[in-house]
């Protein structure tokens, strides 16, 4: 009997035991690096790129070669995606060639489609709807400094409606740990998405209580690929909601503050508070490459 296929396409498709399997994995592979990994012997994987990036294409790509598999960088432009082949095309095209693939692009449907389609192990490495490899890696990182992330206090500022905060709603209720979301009105999450997820989650146009008492302050940037048109307007609206050090004094004294990058500082966060923070920010970073390494561990067992 063929094995089942595994994908990561968002968090919201993830049981507490599996995010909790890809730490497991994450971090003995993050203890291991170094030492010789025939996870991917024999195996290559494709990176399929709509957008641009730099940690998600380095972590990618070194961690798939640490586990011993080769790996193809594809931007959409380069193939025939960029011409309009129809993304099941494509995949179908693709899963008889390479043994799994990691797609960042635009449209959810096109990697949930590509996963279909291909019938090898698809990761989602960003689309509009979610960011899991992020999101994973940050939980990963406060738990590596703070332990469990159950019962705490987490604070996202700005643009709350994006992919990066989605993804945090949906592992607020799998992992049991409070959501505030800090954002102006026209910038916080759909609501059905907030009662689709479960969980303990607040949206508020009030920074300063939202931070107060806050095991973890997150802050993205208010300007997300695809929105560039809209920058003018972005700024002026979001400009109140910046992590400082005037909010993170209303944080608790252990608080972490987390950017995923890159950062505009100034912005959603003050160089001050960026360059006090910055150890952090950068295990952060850091980080991406062992739990995508853990990620891949755990769609391969």
């Amino acid at each position: 009997m063929r094995k089942s296929v595994k994908h990561l396409l968002g968090i919201e498709q993830l049981t507490t035991t599996e995010i909790e399997n890809i730490f497991h994995r994450a971090s003995i592979l993050k203890s291991e690096r170094g030492q010789p990994n025939t996870l991917l012997t024999g195996q290559t994987w494709a990176l399929i790129f709509s957008k641009s990036s730099t940690r998600t294409r380095v972590s990618f790509e070194v961690g798939i070669r640490e586990l011993g598999g080769s790996v193809m960088f594809l931007n959409s432009q380069d193939i025939q995606l960029g011409r309009g082949e129809p993304i099941k095309d494509t995949a179908r095209v693709l899963g008889r060639m390479i043994h799994g693939a990691v797609i960042r692009t635009f449209a959810q449907q096109d990697v949930v489609d590509f996963a279909n389609f291909s019938a090898i192990p698809t990761i989602n490495a960003l689309t509009d709807d979610e960011h899991p490899c992020q999101i994973l890696t940050d939980i990963f990182t406060y738990q590596e400094k703070r332990g469990s992330i159950r019962g705490k206090v987490v604070t996202f500022v700005g643009d709350a409606a994006c992919n990066v905060p989605v993804s945090w709603i949906y592992a607020a209720a799998k992992l049991g740990f409070e959501l505030r979301l800090a954002a102006p009105k026209n910038y916080q999450p759909d609501p059905a998405i907030i009662k689709r997820a479960g969980g303990k989650i607040h949206c508020t146009e009030d920074l300063a209580s939202a931070v107060q008492g806050s095991d973890l302050l997150y802050t993205d940037v208010w300007i997300s690929m695809g929105k560039e048109a809209e920058s003018a307007q972005r700024i002026k609206e979001l400009a109140g909601y910046q992590i400082n050090e005037t909010y993170i004094q209303l944080a608790k004294p252990d608080a972490l503050v987390m950017h995923c990058l890159p950062a505009y500082r100034g912005k959603e966060i003050s160089e001050e508070s960026f360059e006090a923070n910055a150890q952090t920010i950068f295990d952060q970073a850091e980080n991406r490459l062992h739990v995508q390494k853990g990620i891949i561990s755990w769609l391969l067992s």
